[in-house]
């Protein structure tokens, strides 16, 4: 009788903390040429390495109250890393943020201001800085941590370019993510071609945002919290990307439904976004392998999304419309060969249009002032410097105090 010896497994860590834990996506290969980054919540990478070099820096004290304002999961990311180290935590919470994540946040002891319900995005993000300056204002000793705009939650991404690199070596990369703030997708393609890695990178927006010039759409049932913004960010660095899809909720949610049906992988829209296009982009480029990073999971997305599977559109009929400059912009489903070249928010978002009525008032909040009408969607400037990514100080008016 052969006896097969017993493979014997490495000894899984003991973590010290649930942010080690979690923190790490797990690989899986949805096809030949497409991986599957699944996070729990993708943004402890950023929020760890964020508030642990701010801390070695000394730019902020253990005990010192830390404040941002987040859509979900950065919220979430921020408070466990509080929690981690010591530091209390306050999120100004996005109306998209439900009880469940809530509930979470204060019992990881963040206090949580959140905004009244609104069906627009643009015055829920704007209402939300605003009430961050205004607890500045009134609570000197907090620390603005500006996951918008500081380049420090660029370094937590190192260490996922790390298992990147040795999950997926020698392999020509793809990697297919929401833009966001800029840093996670930003920051790990950055990481990897330091390295040497031969690394393309996608970037995924929704209709109505201004990151990369489709503020003139609207799209009713958008609630693709966390991939697009109605305000610059200066941590995306729009010459890192070499291509960029615009999609609509449909498409979306068709992404998303698909990935569970067919996968048994229960993500959010902004994976389910980055799902449709990696099948897209897989098929028409299949030498290469396409990383999707999948943000987090389909839980606060239930009502809205997985309990209307019925309505999915079916994936494998989708394709997008294909252009070449922004003026040709259209829903629902736009990709464009970006080039790596740069593109200035603010300078593009400036007209001569008529003034916008002033928005109602927030409870709680400074009303938002008018602002100018939204131009027509402007070609891609051939060579606009974008801001240089820096650190900036709370006591200085900021471009994005402007802005807003």
């Amino acid at each position: 009788m052969t006896v097969t010896s017993a493979r014997i497994a490495p000894a899984a860590p003991v973590h010290e903390h649930i942010t080690d834990a979690i923190k790490a996506p797990d690989l899986l290969r949805l096809s030949g040429n497409v991986v599957l980054a699944r996070f729990e919540t993708l943004k402890v990478y950023a929020a760890l390495g964020a508030v642990r070099t701010l801390l070695e820096r000394g730019t902020v004290k253990p005990g010192q109250t830390l404040v941002d304002s987040s859509s979900g999961i950065y919220a979430l990311a921020l408070a466990m890393a509080c929690h981690r180290y010591g530091l209390h935590c306050h999120i100004v919470a996005s109306t998209t943020v439900d009880a469940t994540m809530r509930a979470q946040l204060e019992i990881l002891g963040a206090t949580v201001d959140q905004m009244p319900p609104s069906k627009d995005l643009r015055l829920d993000q704007e209402g939300r800085v605003r009430r961050v300056r205004q607890l500045l204002a009134e609570r000197p000793g907090l620390y603005w941590m500006r996951q918008y705009h500081d380049g420090v939650h660029y370094t937590g991404y190192q260490e996922f370019a790390d298992l990147v690199d040795r999950a997926l070596p020698d392999v020509p990369l793809t990697v297919v993510g929401a833009v966001g703030t800029g840093s996670s997708s930003g920051g790990l393609a950055e990481a990897l071609r330091g390295r040497g890695r031969d690394v393309r990178l996608l970037g995924l927006q929704p209709f109505g945002s201004v990151t990369f010039g489709s503020e003139g759409f609207s799209d009713p049932e958008a609630i693709i919290a966390g991939i697009g913004s109605s305000i610059p960010f200066d941590n995306v660095r729009h010459d890192l990307y070499d291509t960029l899809h615009w999609l609509d909720f449909r498409h979306a949610m068709a992404g998303a439904v698909g990935l569970l049906r067919e996968h048994a992988v229960f993500a959010g829209l902004s994976t389910g976004a980055a799902h449709l296009v990696a099948g897209w982009e897989a098929a028409r480029d299949p030498e290469r392998t396409h990383l999707v990073i999948g943000a987090d999971t389909g839980h606060r997305y239930t009502e809205r999304v997985f309990a209307r599977h019925h309505e999915a559109l079916d994936p494998r009929t989708l394709k997008p419309h294909q252009i070449t400059s922004l003026t040709d912009l259209a829903l629902p489903w736009s990709v464009m060969d970006w080039q790596r070249r740069r593109y200035d928010v603010r300078q593009s978002a400036v007209s001569s249009a008529p003034v916008v009525p002033s928005a109602p008032a927030v409870p709680g909040v400074p009303a938002v002032p008018a602002v100018p009408a939204v131009p027509a969607v402007p070609a891609v400037p051939a060579v606009t410097a974008v801001p240089a990514q820096a650190t900036a100080s709370l006591a200085a008016p900021t471009k994005e105090d402007q802005a807003s």
